[in-house]
């Protein structure tokens, strides 16, 4: 029998979920994150999830994104053999205006990443299209759709490898996870890859982030092939890593490990990682010729009530006073109130200001004695001053920061995981600080945003440099003046911990 599908009903479909996805979170990833944070030990990595929940609660009541990188659109289409598509235009441009649509709805704008000409101009598309779409045939009436919104801080953490067929998949695994840092936001999941080509791995890794989170009911089971022997395996040797949430250390840093794999040539073990972060954003649908399939909203009930209480050792700052003397007393890991106003800057900004910098050129804004923060914020909507604005890898600004330092004389950047040791040695240098925000909060950081204004670049967009007035906006100190960072000591003091919690 044969089903015809409508061009509206798939463009329709794909706007309507990739809107939902934008706010509510699945199901099994709260409840993950909801579990791991219940055995939490680590007060650092509990408080992060704490944040993650609140936030995700807050989106899902305001209906707004769960982060302020909405995300590359990677969509899975399979295409059952009997159906005939009634479209006026090609099936990808279906898609891409699905996306279109989605990404310019005024109730809820959604932030444009996607830059054309990516070695050149890296000029912004300005509706987050194209879309990444894999087509695959299958045997049926109907089309099966899976929609994805990846960031670009955990797709930037993603590793490949061609192991010889010997090499263990677990010990490169190993390898790799410490090397991917904090910037994909853990606790997420890993998809992991093995076979096929190249290109192959890679894909597999990705579609298996698809699935749901169920590793504890493969642990009450048991595992039936290799892959879940390597599910099982790599879930329990990742967490002992000590990496926990967001990198501050603890005992989750994944909530579940999935694994496909595919047969491969005899010379070859094609292996793929990749993560995925905090704002886990996907969504199915199936369309059978009836009309659009739109998501069913979830109950709030689903979401647990979790309320973040500032400790008592809180250190609160007027960034209109702070001293480059005041820096120097505050402690690696302390918790820091931040109100008073910030300019932002993140890639763009930061590569424009060092090359007047490095031209003479006098600066459009002046950084002496002040905060940067790295983050492009999502359009606001309604009575907003701004949109969800959490904070962005702050790894990627490292090669910027001791032109920044030394010439600018700003006192502190705050951005998402961990600095590298060039920045590390910088700040060190210069008796900055480097704050943490955490990131897979965007919407509850926005809230602490009492006024936002462009100053700067306003032609890059969502990367342009704004002015933040903030009250009481949360951040860890994850680099003091002295250059001890928490990303290095929290991690290793939570890996012996588990290790010898393990012995006993």
């Amino acid at each position: 029998m044969t089903t015809v599908i409508r061009q509206d009903d798939l463009i329709e479909s794909v706007a309507d979920a990739l809107q939902f996805i934008s706010y509510y979170h699945p199901k099994d990833f709260i409840d993950a994150v909801h579990e791991a944070y219940q055995r939490e030990e680590s007060e650092a990595a509990k408080d992060a999830m704490a944040q993650i929940l609140i936030n995700s609660r807050m989106c899902a009541q305001g209906h707004r994104p769960l982060c302020q990188d909405t995300g590359i659109v990677t969509v899975f289409v399979n295409i059952g053999m009997n159906v005939q598509w009634d479209c006026e235009l090609p099936l990808d441009e279906v898609i891409n205006e699905g996306v279109r649509r989605a990404y310019t709805n005024p109730d809820n704008v959604l932030r444009a990443s996607i830059l054309a000409d990516p070695d050149g101009k890296r000029q912004n598309t300005g509706d987050n299209t194209p879309a990444i779409i894999h087509y695959k045939m299958v045997p049926g009436d109907k089309v099966e759709v899976h929609v994805a919104a990846k960031g670009g801080g955990s797709e930037a953490k993603s590793k490949f490898a061609m192991l010889n067929p010997s090499d263990s998949v677990v010990d490169w695994v190993l390898k790799m996870v410490p090397q991917m840092g904090a910037g994909w936001c853990p606790p997420g999941m890993l998809g992991i890859g093995i076979g096929g080509t190249a290109e192959k791995a890679m894909e597999m890794a990705k579609e298996s982030l698809l699935d749901p989170i169920d590793i504890h009911d493969l642990q009450e089971r048991g595992a039936s092939n290799r892959a879940e022997e390597l599910r099982l395996e790599l879930f329990e040797k990742v967490n002992e890593l000590g990496i926990g949430a967001q990198g501050l250390g603890g005992l989750t840093t994944v909530l579940d490990v999935k694994v496909k794999d595919y047969p491969t040539h005899a010379a070859n073990k094609p292996v793929a990682i990749i993560p995925n972060c905090a704002a886990t954003r996907h969504a199915h649908f199936t369309l059978d010729g009836t009309g659009p399939s739109l998501q069913t909203p979830p109950s709030l009930e689903d979401w647990p009530e979790i309320t973040w209480e500032v400790g008592e050792n809180v250190r609160r700052v007027n960034l209109d006073t702070v001293t480059p003397e005041d820096v120097k007393e505050w402690q690696p890991g302390e918790t820091v109130l931040l109100s008073g106003k910030m300019l932002t800057g993140r890639d763009a900004a930061h590569k424009k200001m060092v090359d007047m910098i490095e031209k003479g050129e006098e600066l459009p804004v002046d950084l002496k004695g002040r905060f940067i923060y790295y983050v492009g914020p999502v359009d606001p909507v309604r009575e907003e001053v701004v949109g969800p604005a959490g904070p962005t890898t702050a790894t990627r600004m490292d090669k910027f920061t001791h032109t920044m330092l030394e010439k600018t004389g700003l006192t502190g950047m705050i951005g998402k995981a961990e600095r590298g040791q060039v920045a590390i040695d910088a700040i060190k240098e210069f008796g900055a600080v480097y704050l943490m925000a955490v990131g897979g909060s965007a919407y509850l950081v926005s809230k602490a945003i009492k006024h936002a204004e462009v100053v700067a670049f306003p032609e890059l967009g969502m990367e342009a440099i704004y002015e933040f007035e903030v009250e009481d906006m949360p951040v860890t100190v994850a680099v003091d003046s002295r250059g001890s960072s928490v990303h290095q000591t929290g991690p290793a003091e939570w890996h012996d911990k588990i290790i010898a919690a393990k012995a006993v």
